[in-house]
């Protein structure tokens, strides 16, 4: 059976990191539509020119821009067997979409890491990027600002300073939040407390998961792609 993830939380709880301890252990692709537009953008691509204007404004690109781009990620032969979505959907429009492409797959397991915004906004205006990669520095870092992954110089996240994170939290609170609602009363939803250490909150990410796998969840959401 696939396993068909999608991680949910606001900007900042851990998603990212989550998400890829996740994939690799369970040897699935992390999908992550945030560093799909960052490679756009790195490329500068006409979409990554015109996702990078709407994203250092805080704001969230078109639902069907972002539909097509998991669309042409999940047809691809590595996600047959599973994957973690990180980033998608982000508003129940997007969330609808996606039950259509599950369709004929393994139910999807939506995880909601919860984190209170107080340690949102701590942990935002202390992040950092790799201005080369695209990575986020993640405690790793042998010398100080620079990537463990490639040597490139760290930097702050043109959409972490202070006036664009209050913009997200507000962006996250109107469309992103009801994704919760509309998720919650499957069988395969779990909250998790991501204000505990990362290394516990993988332990409780795997424990929702085996849990899930294993009980009547993925029974009650087999047909289809567990839609409502």
């Amino acid at each position: 059976m696939a396993t068909n993830v999608i991680l949910l939380g606001p900007p900042g709880a851990g998603k990212g990191t989550q998400g890829e301890r996740f994939a690799m252990g369970h040897r699935i692709p992390r999908i992550s539509t945030g560093d799909i537009l960052r490679d756009e953008i790195h490329s500068g691509s006409t979409l990554g020119r015109a996702a990078k204007i709407v994203m250092d404004r805080g704001e969230l690109v078109s639902d069907q821009v972002m539909i097509d781009i998991v669309a042409d990620r999940l047809a691809r032969a590595d996600a047959v067997n599973g994957f973690v979505l990180d980033g998608f959907p982000r508003t129940v429009a997007q969330a609808q979409a996606l039950d259509g492409l599950m369709d004929g797959r393994d139910p999807l397991i939506v995880l909601d890491i919860v984190v209170p915004e107080a340690e949102l906004a701590r942990r935002l205006g202390a992040r950092m990027i790799c201005k080369d990669c695209g990575h986020n520095a993640d405690g790793r870092e042998t010398k100080p600002g620079v990537c463990h992954f490639c040597g490139g110089r760290l930097m702050q996240r043109a959409d972490d300073n202070a006036l664009v994170v209050l913009e997200r939290f507000k962006i996250y609170q109107k469309t992103t939040k009801p994704l919760v609602d509309f998720y919650h009363v499957r069988p395969t939803f779990r909250s998790i407390d991501g204000a505990q250490s990362p290394d516990q909150v993988t332990a409780d990410l795997y424990a929702a998961v085996e849990d899930i796998s294993n009980g009547a969840g993925m029974a009650s959401g087999a047909s289809g792609g567990g839609k409502r």
